[in-house]
């Protein structure tokens, strides 16, 4: 079977600007699945999928042996947002996929389903359990002027933002057909996480 062509008008952007602070300030992103770093996985996979890859982190070190593209935030202590806000202003592709540094379990299937629901649309996000997933999304370039203006007039959240663009929300119903728990929601914030999750 040929596999599947790239979604070259897409960046994937790993978003680690987080303190971290549940985990004794460790870099999120560098826990280990399967005996490799978090945020090595999933750059691995954005680099098969996608035009290209960066990583938004406001302590650029630890990700530096990553080899990808390391962006800062451009408007400060604005949390995911912000985050988002320097993914799409350093992108070169006129969409980018979300997802946080902490998130293990990225595959494949779920993001190309998230791709083909872009026409029409400024964002693409799931609601699972009742709530929108907006750091395992797809934000066109498109949303940048309305984040800004959000991120200078105060602290906005990304379903905020998500309320303010066109967005298509894919329902738990059709998400399921290709991630039936939700396992690329999964996300490590406490030590609890980790060891829930297998995550060293």
């Amino acid at each position: 079977m040929e596999p599947a062509a790239p979604i070259l008008d897409c960046t994937g952007a790993l978003i680690a600007g987080g303190a971290a602070t549940r985990l004794g300030g460790a870099p999120k992103g560098l826990l280990r699945v399967g005996g490799e770093p978090i945020a090595a996985r999933s750059l691995r996979l954005f680099e098969r999928l996608f035009g290209a890859a960066l990583v938004v982190a406001n302590d650029p070190a630890p990700y530096e042996p990553l080899g990808v593209p390391l962006f800062a935030d451009r408007i400060a202590q604005k949390g995911a947002p912000g985050g988002l806000h320097a993914a799409l202003t350093a992108a070169r592709t006129g969409w980018v996929f979300a997802a946080a540094c902490d998130m293990p379990f990225l595959e494949p299937a779920p993001i190309r389903l998230l791709a083909a629901h872009r026409a029409g649309s400024e964002a693409v996000i799931v609601r699972w359990r009742g709530h929108l997933e907006p750091l395992h999304a797809l934000w066109s370039r498109a949303c940048l002027p309305v984040l800004e203006r959000l991120l200078r007039e105060g602290d906005p959240s990304l379903q905020a933002l998500s309320r303010a663009v066109s967005t298509r929300v894919v329902e738990e119903d059709e998400w399921r057909t290709v991630d039936p728990a939700g396992r690329s929601f999964e996300n490590v914030n406490t030590p609890e996480d980790a060891i829930r999750l297998g995550i060293g």
